[in-house]
C-alpha cells in the first residue's frame, strides 16, 4: 500500500482509504455487520490506514463497527467522522443561516457522541458534513470546531464538500482554518481540477476523494435493469433515465480499457490517484472481494498522461440534485 500526506497534518495515509457509509445499514442497504467486519480487517491487513465514517451513517451504527476494528487491531488506524447537520438536510441549503446546520452545542455534542461510539478520547479528523460558503462569515460552529481541536478531542478540522460544488468550498481551503477537504471526484466529474486541487495544494489542505466509481455507475455494472432495495437511495440516483444513460457511458469507457487498467473499477481508481492533490480514495468497500480489488490498485502506478487526455473526453457534468 502506497502512503501519502494528508496535507499539511503531518500524517501519511494509506492512497486507498475505507469509505464506511455503506456499512452503516442506513441508505446503503444489504449491509451486514460479520461481513463489514470481515471488510474491514481486510482492509488493515492489506494496508489500508485511512477509515472515513459518520455519525450520520446508521446513526452511530457504522461508528460503532470502526471503534471495535480499532480497538481489536494493533496497527496504527486514522479515524475520520463527520458530524451531521442538525437539521439533517442534505446538501446544505443555500440562505439557511449556519446556526440551524451548526450551531456550537450540536458540533461538540456530536462530537462527544462519535467518541462514545468509536469508544476514543480522540478522533483523528472531524469533519461537518456538509458545507455552504456563507457559513464562512458566520458565527459559532468555528469556536466550536476549533476548540475540539485545541482540546484534542479532534487532532484535525475538516469539511465534506456538497456534492458536485468544488466552487463552494473554494474560500473555505483557502482561510486556512480546515487541514482537510472531502469532494467528489471521478471520471464523470473531473470539475475539481480546475480551481479545487490548485487551492487545496497552495494551501496545504489534505484531499479525500468520496464517490470514486459514482456510486456504482463506473464499475460498469448498473444497467437499464439494475434494481435496487426498498429504501436504498440508488433509486433516486439512478432514477428515470439515468441507469441507461450510465450504462451507455460506461459500455464507451471500456473501449480505455488496456495494459493500463484491466477493469473499470480499476481504471476509476487509478484515475483518481492520478491526482497528485489527492491525498487518499475512500471507496465504499463492504465486502472482502472489493477490498482486495481495491487496495490492488495501489502500487505506484499511474495513468499515462495520454490516457488521461482520453479521459477528459468522458467527462459528464450533471448534479443529482437537478
Amino acid at each position: 500500500m502506497q502512503l501519502r500526506p494528508l496535507g499539511r497534518t503531518g500524517l501519511q495515509v494509506s492512497e486507498i482509504g475505507y469509505g464506511a457509509w455503506g456499512i452503516g445499514g442506513h441508505l446503503w442497504i444489504g449491509a451486514r455487520d460479520d461481513e463489514s467486519l470481515r471488510a474491514l480487517h481486510r482492509a488493515v491487513d492489506n494496508g489500508v490506514n485511512l477509515i472515513d465514517t459518520a455519525l450520520g451513517y446508521g446513526m452511530g451504527h457504522s461508528e460503532g463497527l470502526v471503534g471495535r476494528l480499532v480497538r481489536e487491531r494493533r496497527e496504527t488506524v486514522y479515524v475520520a467522522t463527520k458530524v451531521p447537520p442538525k437539521d439533517f438536510v442534505w446538501p446544505a441549503q443555500r440562505g439557511v443561516p449556519v446556526a440551524k446546520c451548526y450551531p456550537a452545542a450540536h458540533v461538540v455534542e456530536c462530537c462527544e457522541k462519535s467518541l462514545r461510539n468509536l469508544g476514543r478520547d480522540h478522533v483523528d479528523v472531524l469533519q461537518l458534513h456538509t458545507w455552504q460558503d456563507e457559513y464562512l462569515d458566520q458565527d459559532g460552529w468555528k469556536d466550536a470546531l476549533l476548540g475540539l481541536k485545541q482540546s484534542g478531542k479532534a487532532r484535525f478540522v475538516g469539511i465534506s464538500v456538497n456534492d458536485h460544488d468544488p466552487g463552494s468550498a473554494l474560500r473555505a481551503v483557502r482561510s486556512g482554518i480546515f487541514d482537510t477537504a472531502q469532494i467528489i471526484y471521478n471520471i464523470f466529474d473531473q470539475s475539481p481540477e480546475a480551481e479545487f486541487f490548485p487551492a487545496c495544494r497552495e494551501r496545504g489542505v489534505g484531499v479525500l476523494v468520496r464517490v470514486p466509481f459514482d456510486e456504482g455507475g463506473l464499475t460498469g455494472a448498473i444497467t437499464p435493469q439494475s434494481e435496487f432495495p426498498k429504501g436504498d437511495f440508488r433509486n433516486r440516483y439512478f432514477e428515470g433515465d439515468r441507469k441507461k444513460q450510465v450504462f451507455e457511458r460506461a459500455q464507451a469507457l471500456r473501449a480505455e480499457l488496456d495494459g493500463e487498467a484491466k477493469t473499470l473499477p480499476e481504471l476509476a481508481l487509478r484515475f483518481c490517484l492520478s491526482q497528485d492533490a489527492v491525498s487518499t480514495v475512500i471507496p465504499g468497500m463492504r465486502r472482502v472481494t472489493s477490498v482486495e480489488a481495491n487496495t490492488a490498485v495501489s502500487d505506484g502506478r499511474r495513468l499515462s498522461p495520454a490516457l488521461r487526455q482520453r479521459l477528459r473526453g468522458h467527462a459528464w457534468p450533471r448534479n443529482f440534485y437537478d
